[in-house]
């Protein structure tokens, strides 16, 4: 049953991905297309980040535990996408001129922003692996924290690329802002009971 899902869903994340390619073969994207692609993508990234941070908040709430294992699978599309984004942003917006690339590296606060959650990302997608977890144990789960200021810079990024109509980007930073309270809401109280206890272990 869980396999059949996890080949649904991995069918459903590649659908974002057959319609820019069939926009693009059907000339179907607009007057520019290469635009609609990069933001498109970002959109898709920013959108499967959401989930996959979703993900442990509705395993608790739901009890469905196997959830989990949709995490990893969601979070390699992220991944994908955002470096599908910056690959178009590369090859068909600035066609690898990298005197330019460099300049918008260095003065574009949206790109910076942007290009340093791609690099971020870049470690999590390659310790996704069972053998990384068993590999790395604790330090694994510290790396992957990186998860959370991921996803603030990508939304500052959209944010900051939009400058106009910014009600997307606050959607999303919403979101954010509420699967965060819940984990602050579910973890900080267990972490301050540990806390108490430890405190009273030391007094006797």
């Amino acid at each position: 049953m869980i396999k059949t899902l996890k080949s649904l869903v991995f069918g459903a994340a590649l659908l974002p991905l057959l319609f820019l390619i069939y926009g693009l073969l059907t000339d179907n994207l607009g007057a520019n297309p290469i635009e609609k692609m990069e933001h498109l993508t970002g959109l898709w990234a920013l959108i499967f980040l959401m989930l996959t941070l979703s993900i442990t908040p509705l395993r608790r709430l739901t009890g469905l535990n196997k959830l989990i294992r949709f995490r990893r699978m969601l979070g390699l599309f992220v991944f994908f996408y955002a470096l599908l984004h910056f690959s178009i942003y590369l090859s068909l917006d600035r066609y690898f001129i990298w005197p330019d690339i460099r300049k918008d590296l260095t003065k574009r606060p949206y790109i910076i922003v942007g290009f340093s959650a791609l690099l971020m990302l870049a470690p999590l997608a390659l310790t996704s692996t069972k053998k990384s977890i068993r590999r790395l144990g604790k330090k694994w789960t510290k790396l992957h924290r990186l998860i959370y200021p991921i996803a603030l810079l990508a939304i500052l990024h959209f944010w900051w690329l939009i400058k106009a109509d910014v009600f997307y980007p606050a959607l999303f930073a919403v979101i954010f802002a509420l699967l965060m309270a819940f984990r602050w809401i579910r973890v900080f109280p267990k972490k301050t009971r540990q806390k108490i206890k430890n405190k009273a272990k030391g007094k006797r």
